[in-house]
């Protein structure tokens, strides 16, 4: 037996729906949201789960919490599970963002692994903190299932490191529309990544939501 690592993106919040920079801010789920939560929680109760982590934001925990319900499980949060932080871009939308820290934003889209936006954290960064607790899991999990509950930017991150993917290229190479699932298994190989950005779990009303 292997150990699974299970990646969950928060579900929809209104930044995500309007597709507004949010990291360090912390607002609730959407009622739809909350739906996908819970709509997890009913698909992926049968699995035998060994631990459950997660962000410490609203948004994590209250995704997270259903399943912990439903299984009996603890949850496990953790602060390097935290989304990137956006600095003066939070609260802010793309087009604003692009007008107001043109030279910011132009060095973070061409290499965000180091130029942080506008006095927020760089992938790197966020690397240096995530990674820590996917150690900690497989040092204390060997085999068995785990979940991890976090974010957009820092599971994209979290993947490309494992798999090996130079981590300016997040943005790029790996997608996390809210809610989405992806699974990693490790073996005496590696990490294999197994499952990305899955969302096939949820009702279609669900699925089709725009959003990022």
């Amino acid at each position: 037996m292997s150990l699974k690592i299970y990646l969950l993106r928060h579900g929809e919040t209104e930044y995500s729906r309007r597709g507004a920079y949010c990291g360090a801010l912390d607002p609730e789920l959407t009622p739809e949201g909350s739906q996908m939560a819970q709509a997890f929680a009913d698909a992926y109760r049968s699995v035998s789960w060994s631990a459950i982590y997660a962000s410490p934001m609203k948004r994590t925990v209250a995704t997270a919490q259903p399943l912990c319900d439903v299984v009996g499980l603890p949850m496990q949060t953790r602060d390097g599970l935290k989304e990137i932080g956006y600095g003066a871009w939070e609260d802010k939308e793309q087009d604003d963002v692009r007008v107001r820290y043109e030279q910011d934003y132009i060095r973070w889209l061409t290499e965000p692994a180091w130029n942080p936006p506008t006095d927020g954290e760089t992938a790197v960064q966020v690397e240096s903190r995530a990674l820590p607790i996917i150690t900690e899991i497989e040092s204390n999990y060997k085999n068995g299932n785990v979940l991890v509950v976090s974010h957009k930017a820092t599971i994209r991150i979290i993947l490309c490191s494992l798999m090996g993917i130079d981590t300016g290229r997040y943005r790029d190479r790996i997608d996390a529309p809210a809610a989405s699932l992806s699974i990693v298994k490790f073996d005496v190989h590696g990490p294999m990544l197994e499952v990305l950005g899955d969302r096939n779990y949820m009702p279609e009303h669900l699925r089709n939501r725009v959003g990022t």
